[in-house]
This record gives C-alpha cells, structure tokens and sequence, in this order.
C-alpha cells in the first residue's frame, strides 16, 4: 500500500500534534471534541515529514505543502490499515493481553520476562484501546523480535477488532470481572467479549496460557477445539519475589512465569525479571510514608471485581488502624447503586477499619445502608479531610475509577 511505502521513508507516527518530531508522520485524527486536521500543517512546519489528513479542503489551502499531504477517506481507518500492514511485515510473534483486572501489571511482568531472551516492544501506558494498539504495533522496528500488545474494551467487538489490527500468536485473558458492565450489557456480555482474543487464536491456530484455577477461563478454553492451550497453576508462583501488593498478583506473576517457561527462559533470570519489577503507575504499589503510614496504591482504575480483591488484601494487613478510601466504581450503568451497595457491605467488615468514601454514588451506597462514613464529594475535599486529621500510622487502602483521581491524595498521606 503507498502509505506503508511512506510510513518506511519517516522516523515514526505520533497522532498528538505537541509532540511532532523530525522526520515523523503525523496522522490526523477526528474525535468529538478535536479535529487533528487543524493542526496537520503546523506539524509539518514543526518537522513532520508527512501528514495523513482526511480534509480535502487542506489542500487548497496549503497547495505548496500538497505532496506531503496525504489525503485518506478516513484517518482512524487508515492508522489502524497502516499497523496491520506493518503487523504482517514484522512477521514476529506477539502475545495478546486482555482482562477485566491485571492487564498492564501482567503485561510488565511477562515483557520483562521475554526480555530476558529476546529484543520486546510492550504497550507504553495505556495505549490499548483503538488508536493504542496501532500506534503500539507501528513503534516495532526491523530490531524488534517479540511484541506484547495489552487489549483494552469496554464493549463487545471491541477486541475483534484490536485481534484483526494485532493478529496475536498468543494470548492471556488475566480474568473475566465485572468492569464496563454498561457497555458490555452485563456479566455473560464481559465474558463474550474477553473471549474475542480466544475467538481469534482458534481461528488463527494460536496458542493460549490459561490459569487452570480459573474455572471460567478453562471452559471458554475448552470450548475452542482448535484453539492451542498451555494450562498452567497459580502455585508456580510460589517462592517469586516481587515488590507488587496482594496475594491476587499471584495470577500475574504465575502467567508471567508461565510464558517464560514455555519460551525456555532460564528459571533465574524469570525471577530476577519479576523482582525487578517496581509498580510505579497506581497499581498494586506498597509505599511508606513519613507519618508512617503503609499506603496501599491502586487508583488507577476500578470495578467491583478489582475492589474486592483490594478489600480483601487490606484484610489480610491487619493493621491497628485501618482506613479505606474508595472512589466511585464507573462505567457500572444500571448495575451501580447494587454493586456499589455491596462493596462497601464487604469494606464496612474490615477489622479496625474507617472509611472515607468520595463520590456520590458510594455516598448513596452508605446513606441507603446505614454505614457510618466519611462521605466526599471529590478528590480536592478528600485531600483536605485527609490534612486536617493528619492520619498516622495507619494501613490505607487508595482504591477508586481512574475519573475520580485519588492520586491527589498521595501528596498528603
């Protein structure tokens, strides 16, 4: 195709106009609030090599600038064309990542297990939805020998559509939880769509590391006959050291141990791979602060399934004091007054524990039950209560959606 020839002749892709460097290729995307068209020519008097547009009337208006315009019928579709292009060109093989919890924490884990072997390009961040992907598979290079590309959804078709654009070998489901239950249309519409990646490989004749502890998981695999399964138990990840919080890690270290001895990595070098690992992202990180508070860190999203296993981890601290500041659950549509009622049921069991709850809808939860707590409208007013009770030694659970930014309150803990 003659953009893959002109994606050949640039230095990279970048969709965000800010970070335009020389030689690039600057795609043009449109969403409901932005319109990258606006900004194509600016990128390329800022060093773009070329701009993917999907506005013809840029053309009249640059005319000198025509040749490195290049006009498609639709620049989302054409990014996302480019990078199974480019996906087929590597002719590599990549391991696909999806789940309602652990996702990026397994895919941590098992790149830097494959490193250990081979040259890996993971997902940077969070660029696993649509646009993420694409510009995931289009930073693999010629050097590149190993791809971990994480799958985010939050809806049915969703990761059909990232398996088409990544084409994995193999796969991981960390689990089926109960996140985006709005838009997958409830539990059964979470499990159809997590199983796209299976639908995929058995299709494709790929291969799937499936934790046989997990009964859900083992039927769906079962069901794809054609579909290559490699079992592996949650117990072999017995005597790992990690510095990542909760016993529910287990089953992202066990499939990270699983992929690197299926890869015929040594056994110590998949050890000292996972204990390198330090969480810095919000998610399952352990930290000490000056008030001598253990601070348990894991805001940087949540559903009902994640909160439960973090409820449960906070339980096994047994601290003298417990405090547990939870944020509201989104993305839960119909289904979250009732899921929101019975995780703060589970939170209101906490031996020693105190609840400092922000967000109208666990705050609906408490009113509606009766359970004493600290109720907050946002993140801001948290943050204050926390500084004028000046809480010390105490365990703190952080746990909460992404959109309520609990993150502001580490500063002050």
């Amino acid at each position: 195709m003659e953009l893959y020839n002109i994606f050949n002749q640039c230095t990279g892709v970048t969709t965000d106009s800010r970070k335009v460097s020389q030689g690039v290729l600057f795609v043009a995307l449109r969403g409901e609030n932005f319109d990258g068209n606006r900004f194509a020519i600016q990128a390329l008097k800022d060093g773009a090599a070329y701009a993917v547009i999907d506005n013809p009337e840029l053309l009249q208006e640059a005319a000198e600038l025509t040749e490195r315009l290049i006009l498609v019928e639709d620049t989302l579709s054409a990014l996302q064309a480019l990078a199974a292009e480019h996906r087929q060109q590597l002719a590599i093989p990549i391991i696909g990542i999806v789940g309602s919890n652990g996702k990026t924490t397994t895919k941590e884990l098992v790149s830097r297990v494959l490193a250990e072997k081979f040259e890996v390009y993971a997902t940077q961040g969070n660029l696993n939805n649509h646009i993420g992907v694409p510009l995931t598979l289009l930073a693999m290079n010629r050097n590149t020998e190993f791809g971990v590309v994480e799958m985010g959804a939050s809806a049915q078709k969703e990761i059909e559509l990232l398996c088409s654009i990544s084409q994995p070998n193999y796969g991981i489901i960390t689990n089926i939880g109960n996140a985006h239950l709005e838009g997958f249309g409830g539990k059964e519409g979470i499990a159809k769509g997590k199983g796209e990646l299976f639908d995929w490989l058995e299709s494709s004749g790929g291969h799937a590391f499936v934790p046989m502890e997990d009964v859900k998981l083992c039927d769906m695999a079962l069901q794809r006959c054609n579909m290559m399964t490699e079992y592996y138990s949650r117990s072999i990840a017995d005597g790992y050291k990690s510095h990542l919080s909760g016993d529910y890690n287990r089953y992202n270290i066990a499939a990270a141990v699983a992929v690197g001895r299926y890869f015929g990595i040594d056994e110590h070098r998949i050890a000292s791979a996972i204990e390198s690992y330090i969480p810095d992202n919000n998610r399952s990180q352990e930290v000490t602060t000056e008030r001598r508070n253990i601070v348990i860190i894991d805001c940087y999203n949540a559903n009902p399934s994640s909160m439960e296993v973090a409820i449960e981890n906070i339980s096994s601290k047994r601290g003298e004091r417990n405090l547990l500041i939870l944020g509201d659950m989104l993305e839960l549509g119909k289904w979250s007054f009732d899921e929101h009622c019975r995780i703060l049921q589970l939170a209101a069991q906490v031996e020693n524990a105190e609840l400092l709850l922000v967000g109208s809808e666990f705050s609906r939860a408490a009113h509606a039950l009766g359970i004493g707590a600290t109720c907050c409208t946002d993140s801001t007013e948290a943050a204050d209560w926390v500084a004028q009770n000046k809480i010390s030694d105490t365990v703190i659970l952080l746990k909460g959606s992404r959109g309520i930014k609990l993150e502001k309150l580490i500063g002050v803990l």
